[in-house]
């Protein structure tokens, strides 16, 4: 259908040109010599030789160019716009010559210059000129087709081929745009739907394992605390017991927990390696919340901690007792020592500070403490995977608090900076 338009509008084109061509040329007539018209004005020159004016002509029916000289060659008289050189170039032009007689003498030349050359001249540049244009209009007309079949079919297979591309390599949150009036509409439409529902389902897929892993995660570290407690409760039997039967039971169960430990580390060591973040819910809650999560780890009462200011804090609760247990954990593993807290509130923020009463850290490793995976020189035969510190900050972070550690000069503190609401 396109190419029959294409050639529908070169044939009308051509057409137009042709026709204009024919009237160009029957415009152009060839003015025809009239011997009744020439005589006329051989008997004015020859009548009023030596007084010859233009005046003189008015009346003459002539259509050529005139030119009337003497023997000498002189121009006597000449209509507007006519140039003469010599006799040699008016015989070679062509042109008329009729002798101007004066008592039977001839006294000068009557000269009509034959200008159909410059009327062909004339033709041909008009043609020629007219022909150009015909061939610039047909350009044109050309251009203008291949813009359009650009725009309406190679445009959109073009786009069409890059959302191919996009969508092979799994990005697929870039859409399929499309004028409302393409021909192809309801076909792209019908990709761009597709690629809706690809990414719908990628993201609810997505969503699913990320639920999974954040529920492996989150169980993974929270039966991490009670398996403490029973690792603690077997150890005070431990010292406590006389009976070897009792004593055996003890070991078999500090044991069985700290292999329980082991493989629960690993399982939380895995499914963080894979998991982009963990999920906060940030709420509003009374300071007097933190007092049952530092009791939840005050084991052999070895916690001593001031009353905490009453204010509103913005915490996710779950996520704190996270912290809190892995800061005690540490002291409880690393210092062996008795623990005590003060709190304050302090430029917007609610401030735990937890001393312990072990040899502390090296200088150059507090700032890598809260590194994933890092460990100190001071875990020599003691079990940890390098995540407390590292998943404490994150939290604390995320719920637009801070976290920080210093050597003391009888012990290591931990800062919590709670924000107020």
């Amino acid at each position: 259908m396109r190419i029959k338009l294409l050639v529908t509008i070169i044939l009308i084109v051509f057409s137009i040109g042709i026709s204009v061509s024919i009237m160009v040329i029957n415009n152009k007539t060839i003015p025809k010599v009239n011997l009744v018209d020439i005589n006329d004005v051989v008997h004015i020159a020859e009548k009023n030789w030596g007084h010859i004016s233009g005046d003189l002509f008015h009346t003459s029916d002539i259509e050529q160019p005139v030119s009337i000289i003497d023997n000498g060659e002189h121009v006597v008289y000449r209509t507007p716009g006519t140039y003469f050189t010599n006799l040699y170039e008016a015989i070679k032009n062509k042109d008329t010559i009729i002798d101007v007689k004066q008592n039977n003498e001839i006294v000068g030349k009557l000269i009509i210059h034959n200008n159909e050359q410059e009327i062909i001249q004339q033709l041909k540049s008009e043609l020629v000129t007219f022909t150009v244009l015909l061939f610039v209009l047909l350009m044109i007309a050309c251009i203008l087709y291949v813009t359009y079949i650009y725009r309406v079919l190679l445009k959109p297979f073009r786009q069409l081929q890059i959302f191919a591309a996009n969508v092979a390599k799994g990005h697929l949150d870039f859409p399929l745009h499309m004028d409302k009036n393409n021909y192809f509409g309801a076909f792209t439409e019908s990709f761009d739907i597709m690629r809706e529902e690809l990414a719908t389902a990628r993201q609810k897929e997505y969503e699913a394992n990320r639920s999974k892993k954040e529920l492996v995660a989150t169980l993974s570290h929270d039966i991490k605390t009670p398996v403490a407690s029973i690792k603690a409760v077997s150890e005070l039997m431990l010292v406590q017991a006389k009976d070897e039967k009792i004593i055996k039971h003890a070991n078999t169960i500090y044991s069985k927990a700290e292999q329980i430990n082991l493989l629960v580390t690993d399982m939380f060591h895995a499914t963080l390696e894979e998991l982009q973040q963990l999920k906060l819910t940030i709420t509003e809650q009374s300071s007097e919340v933190l007092v049952p999560m530092i009791e939840d780890v005050n084991y052999h009462y070895q916690i001593q901690y001031d009353p905490i200011p009453q204010c509103i804090i913005l915490t996710d609760p779950v996520r704190m007792q996270q912290v809190i247990d892995n800061i005690i954990s540490n002291s409880y593993k690393y210092a062996g020592t008795g623990i005590s807290i003060q709190s304050q509130i302090n430029e917007g923020y609610l401030e735990l500070h937890l001393h312990d009463f072990g040899p502390g850290m090296r200088e150059e490793e507090l700032p890598l403490l809260f590194n994933k995976y890092y460990r100190g020189t001071n875990v020599e035969g003691k079990n940890g995977s390098g995540l407390g510190l590292y998943i404490s900050k994150y939290f604390i972070e995320n719920t637009l608090g801070q976290i920080d550690c210093y050597n003391r000069v009888d012990g290591f503190t931990v800062v919590l900076k709670i924000k107020l609401a």
